[in-house]
């Protein structure tokens, strides 16, 4: 038990300390990140961090981690397709490894064992390849058969009675989940004592522009000088962006997920269905956390569906025929940026001083970490890390792109 916790437990009369400060807003600051979310409180921290940068202000329009850093359902892997995926989310992993003992709070990171199921030859030939780019890359993943898909999976069927039968997975042991709160509110409060100031409610109407660069940003209580501003949203990126005139390559989808009553322990593993698009991990509190493919049409909308409910259901008794009678407590949704490729835009933009991390599609909780550390690198030092060069946004017209569409088993 750390100190703290020891200290606060004896201090009874004692409300515990806010884990972020509330600041009258200035009006001008060196750099201006707007979205409240992990990847924006995770950048401010880096700044201050590594890179002695303080003068920050993060703004959220309603409460910090209100958007898809609280709707998503915790689960990490670095388990991609390209090579420059799987480096990137490998680093984001390990940084998720360590970050409790970073924060001296807990984030309950639990190491559970990643599994994408395969249903067709074809499938099976995607894992194959997957694998052999993971292991080239150093990162533990390998294809495994119904046998062993068994042991480690005990109430899956991987019977022939299946509409769809199960012919192989993917396994990657490093995968986890983590509690998605706790790392907002872990970034926050570090970021604040650093020095960054985070203002809730406070929405961004305009980003003013002037000879090609950036001069500020107008919002709901007023306008705000900024030497930089990064755009670090999710659902409105390609919105924010335009504030700024720049045109995003982006549309944006409804992604669904549920929650069941809380059950006994059972499902140690998460299990991802590639073909089925859906996938299934159970919390500590014994509630099975649920997801399908993002809805079929884009749309700003957060609003749960019963198509979303029957097809989900239907393709979790396929894999579990136990979960007959298992009661679904509560849906939602969240919005996701779609790329062409299904991979980010992270970098600079035709605007000097205004730069992007946005169009993360399914991934984006994954690569909070590295996302926040070198988007602070690149602020830091006006250079492109190395790591994130793939995903300039420069790549769409120059033909480089980084096709992540098969690593994703919630993306059609």
């Amino acid at each position: 038990m750390s100190f703290k916790l020891i200290s606060q437990a004896l201090n009874r009369n004692q409300p515990p300390p806010r884990m972020w400060r509330q600041h009258p807003l200035k009006d001008r600051y060196d750099v201006v990140i707007i979205g409240g979310g992990a990847h924006g409180l995770a950048c401010a921290y880096y700044l201050a961090k590594e890179h002695g940068i303080t003068d920050v202000a993060i703004l959220e329009k309603r409460y910090i981690g209100a958007g898809g850093s609280g709707r998503n359902t915790t689960i990490l892997r670095s388990n991609y397709l390209t090579p420059e995926g799987v480096r990137f989310y490998d680093e984001s992993l390990r940084l998720y490894h360590q970050m409790a003992l970073e924060f001296d709070y807990n984030v309950m990171f639990s190491k559970r064992g990643h599994l994408t199921l395969a249903h067709s030859d074809g499938a099976v030939r995607t894992m194959r390849r997957r694998a052999e780019v993971n292991r080239l890359q150093g990162v533990d993943s390998r294809l495994i058969w119904p046998e062993q898909l068994k042991a480690l999976c005990p109430p899956l069927d991987v019977s022939e009675n299946p509409r769809h039968p199960i012919q192989a997975a993917l396994f990657h042991p490093p995968g986890g989940v983590i509690r998605h709160d706790a790392v907002v509110w872990g970034y926050a409060h570090h970021a604040d004592r650093m020095g960054a100031e985070i203002h809730q409610l406070t929405e961004v109407s305009g980003i003013r522009v002037e000879k090609g660069k950036v001069s500020g940003v107008e919002t709901n209580r007023g306008y705000i000088k900024a030497g930089t501003v990064l755009n670090a949203t999710a659902g409105w990126c390609s919105t924010i962006s335009e504030m700024a005139g720049v045109k995003l390559p982006v549309t944006t989808f409804p992604l669904q997920a549920c929650v069941t009553e809380p059950l006994k322990p059972f499902l140690d593993v998460i299990i991802v269905s590639g073909s089925l698009h859906v996938y299934i991990s159970q919390s500590d509190r014994g509630e099975l956390v649920m997801g399908a493919s993002v809805d079929p049409f884009a749309s700003y909308s957060m609003r749960g569906s019963l198509g979303f409910t029957e097809g989900l259901a239907g393709h979790m008794l396929e894999l579990f025929p136990s979960l007959a009678n298992a009661r679904l407590m509560r849906q939602w949704a969240g919005l996701c940026d779609m790329t062409p490729d299904y991979s980010p835009i992270m970098g600079f933009t035709p605007v000097d001083g205004f730069l992007v991390d946005v169009g993360w599609g399914t991934y984006g909780f994954k690569a909070t970490p590295s996302s926040g550390k070198r988007m602070a690198e690149l602020i830091a030092t006006n250079k492109t890390p190395e790591l994130i060069h793939p995903f300039r946004l420069s790549r769409f017209y120059e033909h480089d792109l980084v096709g992540e569409k098969g690593a994703a088993s919630v993306s059609n």
